[in-house]
């Protein structure tokens, strides 16, 4: 069994960082999305990994390599455009072969990982197996209808009115009988060859298409509110630990990690933090749920919430919350102006004004 992880698309909704970085690089707890996922399919036992890549593709081969530190021999797969996921199983025929195999996309976080769903999947071995999970606005996702035995009945992609609340998760199993059915898409209102559509074709040509509903925790990490929520339950999960150096004016609260060659000087961290290799944090609070990445600088300011990527800098800022901060970034106080009030006033005029 092979895996193929999609890690191309433009990743509009989180630009600006995406204009200049993929999005499955984005760091959750300072370790790309992308790595997460290289790493569940790891644990299930498969070593051979297909990664579809785009225009980021350089990006994504220099972060992944070989796959070797994954336990992965991995070969790259070039999509010439974004044009649906049954168009990167399309352009990966030659590498599936005959092979089952698992698609992943490279900006999807599952907690629990896919063993589970592999093994029923390798044992049952039923032409596609799906994903879903329990969403309030079905409208952004695909959609499953099931029988009331639980069988995969229908499949829409994002459909103006859902026939049901239970969305496709972004990891799916195929037989080799996928080929068949991606060989006879033809492009949706979207532009594109639409993977909701190849199961539709599994389903209406009486191929079984089994389904498992997600308990856990499931996240498409495509905009900056997703993102922090990862990264806020990746952070939950730390263990203290301190390879730098603090000194004796600074506090660490709880669940907070510092790598080593980091420096902490008078500053409040208040967990579950992490602090990366190289960063320097002076005169400054770190609030919960905040990762900040290799060599960064925060000084003199107040941060919480946030992701902060390598080599940012933000000094003299009273408070930052909720933000995702790129690479190579300064924050700093805005340059003081002065202010006045100008006033034409009647006579016997009564004015307040707040200084």
């Amino acid at each position: 069994m092979k895996a193929l992880v999609l890690a191309g698309g433009s990743g509009t909704r989180l630009r600006p960082i995406t204009h200049t970085s993929a999005k499955q690089l984005v760091p959750v707890a300072n370790k790309p999305v992308l790595f997460y996922g290289l790493e569940a399919i790891a644990a299930t036992g498969i070593r051979e990994a297909g990664i579809v890549v785009g225009d980021t593709h350089a990006e994504i081969e220099a972060a992944v390599g070989d796959g070797l530190a994954f336990g992965l021999d991995v070969t790259y797969i070039r999509q010439p455009a974004p044009l649906g996921l049954a168009h990167a199983v399309l352009v990966s025929r030659d590498y599936l072969g005959d092979d089952d195999f698992v698609m992943y996309l490279g900006d999807n976080f599952i907690v629990g990982g896919v063993n589970d769903v592999v093994e029923r999947f390798t044992r049952d071995r039923p032409a596609a197996h799906i994903m879903l999970t329990r969403v309030t606005d079905p409208r952004r996702f695909g959609v499953a209808e099931l029988d009331p035995a639980g069988r995969v009945v229908g499949l829409e992609e994002k459909p103006p009115v859902p026939k049901s609340d239970l969305a496709l998760v972004g990891v799916y199993l195929f037989t080799p009988a996928v080929h068949e059915a991606v060989a006879e898409l033809k492009p949706s209102w979207r532009g594109e060859l639409e993977i909701t559509d190849a199961v539709q074709w599994l389903i209406t040509e009486g191929r079984r298409v089994e389904s498992t509903v997600v308990t856990g925790y499931w996240k498409d990490t495509g905009d900056v509110t997703d993102m922090l929520e990862v990264n806020r339950l990746v952070l939950e999960s730390l263990d203290r630990r301190v390879d730098g150096v603090t000194d004796p004016a600074s506090q660490l609260i709880g669940r907070v990690v510092v790598e080593e060659g980091a420096v902490v000087e008078r500053s409040r961290i208040v967990g579950p933090v992490i602090i990366g290799a190289g960063a320097r944090v002076r005169d400054s609070y770190i609030g919960p749920f905040t990762s900040i990445a290799a060599g960064c600088a925060v000084t003199g300011s107040e941060i919480e919430y946030s992701i902060v990527l390598p080599r940012a800098s933000i000094s003299g800022v009273s408070r930052i919350e909720a933000s995702l901060i790129g690479h190579d970034v300064e924050v700093t106080p805005a340059p003081v102006t002065p202010r006045a009030h100008r006033l034409v006033l009647g006579d016997h005029s009564k004015v307040q004004i707040s200084s």
